[in-house]
């Protein structure tokens, strides 16, 4: 993509849409949620400028810093933010109108760039608007800028030269663009960032910008964390994330947690100007001996397209089109064999699609769903033209592709006559529900929930402490089937998973239809102990390999069953969900001496403790799962349930401190 001229931008490309209105009031309506998801939100914001620079070849390098008093940092060398005057509001600088109009920036409309990665953002006003305190340093033309907003966006110190900009040992003065923001604790239910969620955000950043270097570090902490993902350098406590590769790498990275088909990751790329709408697309693809075929990841201008969209469908009519077309012409399909279907040619292909384009048009309910048909044009030519030359150039890979492919259209022949079974036992037809399920009167969806009980004990005790109008109880037995390391026709001969395709109600699989789902919370309720937590870990890999859209239509939750319990007077006992629940009741009562008794299961719990503490709504506490980034979580998937036992084991150890705040 040509970058645009660092001379013309200016004060004219920061184009104004509307004011800074009723953001404090609604937070949600802008961020989302004033939970964590909506806090990190405020750094996406930050860097997304940064990343937009980048993109435009003007930034080579981002830092972002926690800083000890819990603000974040985030300082880029790329242009920095004009400083003049702004046409429109003559009275401030560009500068300040980016940080108090809302969607003020050189993204909307003007010059400023050609394709941005924040366009269904809200800017940095937001940031301003949502913070405490908001500092802003600005190097150009030689001069250092500064200003402060304080208190929810008001302009507490305007736009002024502190000094020259440090040359940093080369021969031209430093220019970018430093932003420090509090955010403000009066809005969010907490305002303490998570390192391990910026460090996964940015290193999928770094992989979809090829050579932008990105660095992140925890002032925080004692010391700085020494186990994490890219280089670390321990003397500063930076973690850096940098790819020559850049999507190449990013495959090899998801595929590091499977066993590669082949060593070679393919890749290719093209572009075109549409009705003068610059487009580009460049693609990154490796096949593995995994049994999966959603190992699609696709962004749109640095955007996670969770929901795929037009790049995604021209990628997989093209695919499906040319892998045939090869196995025709080399005789490794006879004329009398089907045609392979798409899915059989998707299993175990990890591929990565970056599309870039001037004017995105996003669709569906989280604006995560690309819908430009002009770009699905363009990505169903170029896969079309390169991925044939690419599978001359690579016969040997070629072979294998088809060989892979072959051997899943017969596992799929053989899961359809499963099917079929399975349906003559109208289990999957909706003519009838599983015996041991105890469903719920209530008929809209929305207020049904369905709790999945390991154990025909605890499933009597929740059978007996369910609200039986809107909660249905499904007992399972043990452990069921790892679907990471079995195809899908043995899934579909395993009892306990036709139970929950059954209970469900959607289908599974590509079939899988969320609005079809009888229940809109579908709760794991397992014991707080080792075997519950493996319990709950081969659900979760079940509902994302299989129904992944129920995972992200948010209708997944865990329960939390306490695991201890206290009787702090004779009429009132306290249940506390874990360890950290027990010590923090502790530092409240220093001298308290009662012994605590520890649940050890749901079966030992009467049933009106399990009501009280686990399955009222009143007083219960659930986790929602959430699917932020499909990729991060494909690869977490393989490494717990995969066959790499060493990779497993490292993958623990270095997240161990993490476990006490896992966010689902």
């Amino acid at each position: 993509m040509t970058s645009s001229d660092s001379n013309s931008y200016g004060a004219q490309d920061i184009t104004v849409l509307e004011g800074l209105e009723a953001v404090r009031k609604r937070p949600g309506m802008y961020i989302g949620s004033t939970g964590p998801t909506g806090l990190h939100h405020l750094v996406w914001e930050v860097v997304d400028n940064s990343v937009d620079e980048a993109m435009a070849g003007h930034c080579k390098r981002i830092d972002i810093t926690l800083l000890a008093d819990g603000g974040c940092e985030v300082s880029d060398d790329g242009r920095g933010i004009p400083v003049d005057k702004h046409p429109k509001y003559e009275d401030l600088t560009a500068a300040e109108v980016v940080l108090t109009v809302l969607h003020a920036g050189g993204k909307f409309g003007g010059d400023g760039y050609k394709v941005s990665g924040g366009l269904h953002g809200v800017g940095i006003s937001v940031v301003n608007a949502l913070s405490r305190r908001v500092e802003v340093e600005i190097d150009r033309q030689g001069k250092r800028h500064a200003m402060a907003f304080g208190n929810g966006g008001e302009l507490q110190e305007r736009l002024a030269v502190i000094g020259d900009t440090p040359n940093n040992g080369t021969t031209e003065p430093r220019t970018g663009t430093t932003v420090r923001f509090w955010p403000d604790p009066t809005i969010f239910d907490e305002v303490e960032f998570r390192f391990q969620t910026l460090l996964e955000r940015f290193q999928m950043m770094a992989f979809l910008n090829r050579g932008l270097e990105i660095r992140v570090r925890d002032l925080r902490a004692p010391t700085a964390p020494t186990d994490e993902p890219g280089e670390t350098d321990e003397a500063e406590g930076w973690t850096t994330f940098c790819y020559e590769g850049g999507i190449i790498d990013f495959v090899s990275h998801v595929n590091s947690s499977k066993e590669a088909l082949f060593a070679t990751v393919g890749y290719f790329s093209g572009e075109e100007a549409i009705d003068d709408n610059p487009h580009e697309v460049e693609i990154a693809f490796q096949w593995n001996t995994g049994f999966n075929s959603d190992g699609l990841h696709s962004f749109a201008n640095g955007i996670a397209t969770l929901e795929g969209g037009m790049h995604e469908q021209g990628f997989r009519t093209a695919v499906t089109r040319t892998v045939n077309a090869y196995a025709r012409d080399k005789g490794l399909l006879k004329e009398k064999e089907d045609n392979l279907q798409g899915e059989d040619i998707r299993e175990g292909l990890t591929a990565i699609i970056s599309a870039r384009i001037g004017e995105p048009q996003f669709e569906g309910q989280t604006k995560s769903k690309l819908g430009n048909v002009s770009m699905r044009s363009l990505v169903e030519k170029v896969t079309n033209e390169k991925m044939a030359s690419w599978l001359e150039e690579h016969p040997a890979e070629g072979k294998a592709i088809v060989t892979k492919a072959t051997n899943a259209a017969r596992a799929r022949v053989a899961a359809s006559d499963a099917r079929k079974a399975i349906r003559s036992k109208s289990l999957l037809d909706g003519a009838g529900m599983p015996d041991k399920l105890k469903d719920c009167s209530a008929k809209d969806p929305a207020r049904r929930e369905l709790f999945i009980v390991e154990g025909d004990s605890a499933g009597g005790s929740a059978v007996r402490a369910r609200n039986p109008e809107t909660q249905a109880i499904l007992p399972i037995r043990g452990k069921i089937l790892n679907v990471e390391r079995a195809r899908i026709d043995k899934m579909l001969k395993n009892n306990e998973v036709q139970t929950l395709i059954s209970a469900i109600g959607a289908g599974f699989g590509e079939e899988f239809d969320a609005s079809q789902a009888r229940y809109h919370k579908v709760i794991l309720l397992a014991d707080a102990d080792v075997d519950g937590s493996h319990i709950r870990t081969l659900l979760l890999t079940f509902f994302f390999r299989q129904m992944r859209p129920l995972v992200e239509a948010g209708f997944v939750y865990i329960a939390q069953p306490p695991l201890y319990s206290t009787k702090v007077s004779t009429r009132e006992t306290v249940y506390l969900k874990d360890d950290t629940a027990k010590d923090a009741f502790l530092a409240e009562r220093p001298n308290y001496t009662k012994d605590f008794q520890r649940l050890k299961g749901l079966g030992e719990m009467d049933w009106d403790e399990l009501r009280d503490t686990t399955m009222s709504v009143d007083s219960r506490s659930l986790l929602q799962v959430s699917v932020e980034q499909a990729a991060i979580a494909d690869e977490v998937m393989s490494i717990l349930m995969g066959d790499d036992v060493e990779q497993r084991k490292n993958f623990i150890v270095t997240n161990a401190r993490e476990v006490r705040n896992l966010d689902f």
